[in-house]
């Protein structure tokens, strides 16, 4: 397992992205470069993660293939042709992005998200980019989502049967499956479910946490890791049981105080239960 998290600060060259991931400590990056970076660009930033021992874990593909509108379906749609190509080419863990919806907001909700229709045109969407770009050094993968399909390990695993390509795979935000306060109060039943049920398909991670509000009617909020009340014992168990560079990368964190902070959090977690991994 490999620790990482977001660069909080303007980077003008690779070198300087390099140096930022090195004080950070990171042993998993989400890839800095998109496939309209020049050639030049990308092979430098490769060849530094190659040199330097860091796991390139992720290439973003965020975007809503699902868009009602023909003409951004179509864009979004190539968009994650092109990042899964980039993502093949430099050999990154997975190209990921979410599922799709037809509201107005791209990652929001939409009465239509759990409909079969919906969930065949995430199927017939998902074959559709894999099937163009026949990765073969990475994966398509989906992130969880708390509103939009696949919003549980059953819900998963259902779409990986459904999709049925080896270029599929899954990502994990477990704080995106909770969403509930009976989930939240379980968590750590939902994390041994996610990881029994998928274990292998299991690409990337991202590492959050969560916080049930006293607030009628249900209020859940992010939170910094170690703020919260996920079971950070059991998700870094769990993830360090899949072995080799299974990547577990902070997100949504907006100050560099934050950021130093979650990290803490984990690797002294991770400490703490003796694990000798790569953090």
């Amino acid at each position: 397992m490999r620790l990482g998290g977001p660069v909080l600060q303007p980077c003008s060259t690779p070198e300087e992205w390099l140096d930022y991931v090195r004080r950070m400590g990171y042993r998993a990056v989400t890839f800095p470069a998109d496939h309209q970076s020049p050639q030049a660009v990308i092979d430098r930033y490769a060849e530094l993660c190659r040199e330097n021992g860091l796991y390139i874990a992720e290439v973003g593909a965020w975007s809503n293939p699902l868009d009602v509108d023909p003409a951004a379906r179509r864009a979004a749609r190539e968009l994650c042709k092109k990042q899964l190509e980039l993502a093949d080419y430099v050999r990154a863990g997975c190209c990921v992005n979410i599922a799709g919806g037809h509201g107005t907001v791209w990652d929001g909700p939409h009465p239509d998200s759990f409909s079969q229709e919906t969930f065949e045109e995430v199927v017939y969407a998902v074959r559709e980019i894999i099937d163009a770009v026949h990765p073969t050094r990475t994966k398509y993968s989906l992130e969880m989502m708390p509103y939009m399909i696949p919003d549980s390990s059953v819900s998963f695993l259902k779409l990986l049967k459904a999709v049925d390509r080896p270029g599929f795979g899954v990502h994990v935000d477990i704080v995106n499956i909770i969403n509930s306060p009976y989930r939240y109060y379980a968590n750590k039943d939902i994390i041994d479910e996610t990881f029994d049920l998928l274990g292998d398909s299991i690409i990337s991670c991202h590492a959050k946490d969560i916080w049930l509000e006293n607030q009628l009617t249900v209020h859940l909020s992010e939170r910094v890791p170690g703020d919260g009340f996920l079971d950070y014992r059991a998700y870094i168990d769990r993830i360090s049981r899949l072995g080799g560079d299974t990547a577990l990368l902070l997100e949504h964190l907006h100050s560099q105080e934050d950021l130093e902070r979650g990290l803490a959090f984990v690797r002294g977690t991770a400490k703490g239960m003796g694990m000798g991994i790569e953090l």
